[in-house]
């Protein structure tokens, strides 16, 4: 199964929050996923992961 990643762009929209707002959680939220680096200057969050919090914050 292929993985899909999303940039901080299309998180921030699925929540209604800035960017940086996304940053801000991934340092100080153990919780919320971390991104994941695919190459310089292109990083992103999977979905499986974004979903899986999603699902444990009920």
């Amino acid at each position: 199964m292929n993985e899909t990643y999303l940039t901080d762009a299309q998180l921030a929209a699925r929540y209604g929050v800035h960017r940086t707002t996304l940053w801000r959680w991934a340092k100080t939220d153990p919780a919320f996923p971390k991104p994941v680096s695919l190459s310089p200057g292109c990083t992103r969050w999977k979905l499986s992961a974004i979903e899986d919090w999603e699902m444990q914050r009920g």
